[in-house]
């Protein structure tokens, strides 16, 4: 049995090969606090680098991650992100990290291989077992000079469920036992309720804690100016740029200020100044600008950046008229994507959302998304803080880009249902009826069920537990269930979703009030 790894998950997957790492002179004391941790035979099991959305938490944890597979001291890596699927929960996290434990460590293959053999239905257990059978135990049994090595977690704050976080740092702890192969955990997180009740919940000598925000001011501003120097630097070259030094130094000191200690607004900038569709000089005179604000709070330069960003490269230059055809298109492709389950293609989101394309709308956005020219690629929003901006009618305070979350999702419910309509009997055209789903080419499969059906099979019931209903909806649900349930039961069968579609029949009985 081959054990589930989560794609996107580790280090250095393609998924985050054009994400930033840490500039070779930055960020050095941190770093080196953390190896010295690691390298400390009488150091805490667990490291726990906390601070606020913005901060570079994930940057760093990639960079340490780099660092330490090339001394070979990798054990793992596990990169949780809301919405991207398998990395948005923990249902393949330990399984994740034994199948990438065989490959950094040959000689735990035999170990976990026989404890998949003498446990058939792994894969059905829970967490603890996973742990217990996976990882812990081969760890203690495997014949081996003494070794330490290191699990880096980042972004444990983005796995969907609090009672599997607090679960995951309480198993995680168990590693400080080991004596062989001992193994360090790093992991990064905003500093959120269910996180700090998991680590307090340990003993104390279990893990030390560093708070990222809390760095003194210049220290980080120093990392944030050369940060601008050095990728606005490479700005330079671009035609019609002014032939006098650029940008002076007042101008990087009053973007740093700006920063406020945060690096997302720092990369967010650059690639605002660096959008080939406009010079970089108005780009970044954009920025510049000086508008009051009540606003007081810790992201008041971040939002109105992003509102900035937004009137600029949506609107035009037009910024008092905004067509509410363009609105609402906005609306519904962007809050698709802020609140979708999983990442797509732009060409599938397209078809989830019944619309001829969206690149229009997407060509606009390559400050904050990640819209790759093959539209065959995923599009991806660049930093969570810009999801939690537009989410959040406090900060965003342009209602004609503020997403109502819960008319995203009934729409894209609403999205789903009209796709599962056009579900068939014999959706693969096998004409067979007892055939094995493990005999059929996947090749076959993803034909005739590509991603956008797949993800309304898959994701229809989340959306519509997260919506706001009206009685059209039940409506909606009821012509399903008469006319289209046998099919779709037919088509989760086909992308091995069976399980998850009698949980939603169980949770749809429940939200119905059907006994």
């Amino acid at each position: 049995m081959r054990l589930p790894d989560a794609e996107g998950a580790a280090y250095n997957h393609r998924l985050w090969e054009h994400e930033d790492r840490c500039l070779p002179d930055t960020r050095v004391e941190l770093r080196q606090k953390i190896m010295d941790w690691f390298e400390d035979p009488d150091g805490e099991c667990i490291f726990w680098l906390n601070g606020m959305a913005g901060t570079g938490k994930s940057t760093i944890s990639r960079t340490v991650a780099w660092d330490f597979a090339e001394r070979k001291r990798l054990a793992a890596s596990f990169f949780f992100s809301r919405g991207r699927g398998d990395i948005s929960h923990a249902g393949q996290f330990f399984t994740t990290i034994a199948a990438q434990l065989t490959r950094s460590l040959p000689v735990l293959r035999p170990l976990i291989s026989k404890a998949v053999e003498e446990n058939f239905d792994i894969l059905k257990q829970g967490l603890s077992e996973q742990w217990k059978h996976l990882i812990l135990d081969p760890l203690k049994k495997a014949s081996v000079q003494s070794i330490q090595l290191v699990v880096v977690i980042d972004a444990l704050d983005e796995c969907d469920s609090k009672d599997d976080i607090r679960l995951i740092l309480k198993l995680l702890a168990q590693a400080k036992c080991l004596e062989t192969i001992r193994l360090r955990v790093l992991v990064t997180s905003r500093p959120e309720t269910p996180i700090l009740l998991g680590f307090h919940n340990l003993p104390g000598d279990a893990y030390q804690d560093f708070v990222l925000h809390n760095i003194p001011p210049p220290t980080v501003n120093q990392d944030i100016s050369i940060f601008f120097r050095r990728k606005l630097s490479s700005v330079k070259s671009k035609p019609k740029l002014s032939t006098t030094p650029w940008p002076d130094e007042p101008t990087i000191q009053k973007l740093v200020e700006k920063a406020a200690g945060l690096f997302i607004y720092a990369a967010t900038v650059y690639r605002f100044i660096g959008d080939d569709n406009y010079t970089p000089e108005e780009q970044l005179s954009m920025i510049l600008e000086d508008h009051e604000s009540p606003s007081q709070s810790p992201t008041k330069h971040l939002d109105d950046m992003y509102t900035k960003l937004l009137q600029h490269s949506v609107v035009g230059h037009q910024t008092i008229h905004m067509d509410n055809h363009l609105a609402v298109r906005f609306r519904k492709i962007v809050g698709s994507i802020t609140i979708m389950c999983d990442i797509m293609a732009a060409k599938e989101i397209a078809k989830l959302l019944h619309l001829p394309s969206i690149s229009t709308t997407l060509a606009s956005l390559h400050s904050v998304l990640n819209v790759p020219e093959n539209e065959d690629q995923p599009i991806r929003i660049f930093h969570p803080s810009f999801r939690d901006f537009l989410l959040d009618p406090q900060r965003c305070l342009d209602s004609r880009f503020s997403i109502d979350p819960k008319e995203a999702h009934i729409t894209l419910f609403r999205n789903c249902m009209a796709l599962l309509a056009d579900l068939q009997q014999d959706l693969c055209n096998l004409r067979e009826p007892g055939v094995s789903v493990s005999d059929i080419p996947e090749g076959i499969i993803q034909q005739h069920i590509p991603a956008h059906i797949h993800y309304a099979c898959r994701y229809w019931f989340h959306h519509f537990q997260l919506g706001n209903p009206i009685q059209e909806d039940m409506v909606r649900i009821q012509r399903f269930l008469e006319q289209d349930f046998l099919h779709w039961l037919e088509a989760l069968s086909l992308i091995r979703e069976a399980s998850n579609g009698v949980l939603m029949v169980k949770g749809l009985e429940v939200t119905l009030g059907v006994s």
